[in-house]
């Protein structure tokens, strides 16, 4: 690989496994000369969980050669994490996501990272209803791609994932960044520098919007993940070798 290298960045939705949410980011990716690959996850299946998740990634990544960078949104990055830890990527960035444990099912997560009180404080300082996800996930997001997520209807997610234990025995060995939206309503900001301090032992990355930050700003996410392109290259400088 030169330093010219292209990076792709393998984009992992979250709940729902809907390729859809990334339709905005695609084109601003390729715009700063990268490429992008989406995919939909069998999360309306009852028989799939995380493994069978990371199977539909793992056929989805680009030919060996270039860099690769994973992206999880959400509940992605349970799904991302285990694609990092059994394909060769470049680096693994978790979107506004959960961190798991090994051994922790993804049920037990909420639980053990305390969110509901965490989501409730967040709602409350914003007047809002714990329990209203519209105003938790959209309500940074342009009316008219709001009205297009509605009018697609709400993805089917099975409990199946939530049952079964996260499948590592440790994080994988890949350089990972953790970004998070300073607006995000559902996984608020505090919370998960706290969940990230204590799981992955680094600091979040901040910026700007909400949890459905793709959505929101696509053009400011897309900036970010150039940004760590470029950490790859000026590694891979560094080192004349694979980052």
């Amino acid at each position: 690989m030169t330093d010219d290298t292209p990076t792709t960045f393998v984009l992992v939705p979250g709940a729902g496994g809907e390729a859809w949410f990334w339709h905005l980011l695609v084109p601003q990716l390729r715009a700063l000369g990268h490429d992008a690959v989406t995919m939909d996850l069998p999360a309306g299946d009852e028989r799939a969980g995380l493994d069978e998740y990371a199977e539909v990634v793992l056929a989805a990544l680009p030919p060996a050669g270039g860099r690769t960078v994973v992206v999880g949104q959400s509940m992605g990055g349970l799904t991302a994490t285990l694609v990092a830890a059994r394909a060769p990527v470049d680096m693994l960035v978790l979107l506004n996501a959960m961190v798991p444990r090994p051994g922790e099912t993804p049920g037990e997560w909420w639980t053990n990272t305390g969110f509901d009180q965490a989501r409730e404080a967040e709602a409350a300082r914003h007047g809002d209803d714990p329990g209203d996800v519209m105003a938790a996930f959209f309500h940074d997001v342009p009316d008219a791609v709001r009205v297009a997520a509605e009018e697609r209807g709400d993805p089917e997610q099975t409990a199946t994932p939530f049952a079964l234990p996260w499948p590592l025995d440790a994080w994988p060995n890949v350089p990972t960044r953790f970004l998070q939206g300073r607006d995000d309503r559902f996984f608020p900001l505090a919370f998960q520098q706290a969940q990230v301090a204590d799981r992955l032992g680094i600091e979040v990355d901040e910026m700007a919007g909400g949890h459905l930050v793709a959505l929101s700003r696509p053009a400011e996410l897309a900036a970010r993940l150039d940004a760590y392109a470029a950490e790859l290259t000026e590694a891979l400088r560094a080192t004349g070798s694979r980052s």
